[in-house]
């Protein structure tokens, strides 16, 4: 796929993302997804969800969602090539994602020519010591997920719980061959949330994709 096909399409699927909200509150977001049976909403880290959910709502009309589904691994969405959803805090020593499944990604680029990343980049507030915000989710789920009984098992550190996104640019990422090549270390200890491994997954440095990186919009946008 060239450049400017990627360009089009990127260009295309923006304009259904340009009025989404630039602030995220962590229990507002939560409450929106729960009442709206989106089925992550139990989930710890709330932004990627909460992405996702916007994208799914806005974007279904002029994308396949979900997308292709390769053995068990599915994409997000699926226009001309497939898509994955994801959010990244910019306030963070990480300039790395993990992204979706490798092998998926590889026959995705393989069967398309390409696999396209919309990423939401921000900046997050993290819960205060008392974690009131960690104890309201916890209790709107009914009590602590089996991941972190199994955390509290191991004696492993709990980490501080994100309740607040700004949302400052949307990118439009080109996965290829060339980028994972760059890119291309791989992530396996990594847990879901029910606490079993992850598959082996790509993991996209940030500050190495510049030609990757073909179209974006700003927030709050420019008039």
């Amino acid at each position: 796929m060239t450049r400017q096909k990627f360009l089009e399409i990127s260009k295309n699927l923006s304009k259904n993302l340009s009025n989404l909200p630039e602030h995220w509150d962590a229990r507002k977001a939560i409450l929106e997804m729960k009442e709206t049976h989106f089925p992550q909403w139990k989930q710890m880290e709330w932004i990627g969800f909460y992405f996702q959910y916007l994208c799914e709502k806005n974007l279904s009309s002029i994308m396949e969602i979900p997308g292709l589904k390769y053995d068990k691994v599915k994409f997000d969405g699926f226009n001309i090539i497939p898509w994955d959803f994801k959010a990244h805090a910019m306030n963070t020593s990480s300039h790395k994602i993990i992204v979706n499944d490798s092998r998926a990604i590889s026959r995705g680029i393989k069967d398309y020519g390409a696999v396209g990343l919309i990423l939401a980049v921000g900046n997050v507030l993290y819960n205060d010591e008392q974690r009131t915000f960690q104890k309201w989710h916890d209790n709107l789920k009914g009590g602590k997920s089996k991941y972190e009984l199994e955390r509290i098992k191991r004696c492993a550190w709990s980490r501080l719980r994100k309740i607040k996104f700004n949302l400052r640019q949307i990118s439009f990422i080109k996965i290829t061959d060339k980028t994972l090549m760059k890119c291309g270390s791989f992530q396996t200890d990594f847990r879901n949330s029910n606490a079993k491994p992850r598959k082996e997954k790509i993991s996209l440095d940030l500050e190495k994709i510049d030609e990757e990186l073909v179209y974006y919009i700003e927030f709050p946008l420019k008039k």
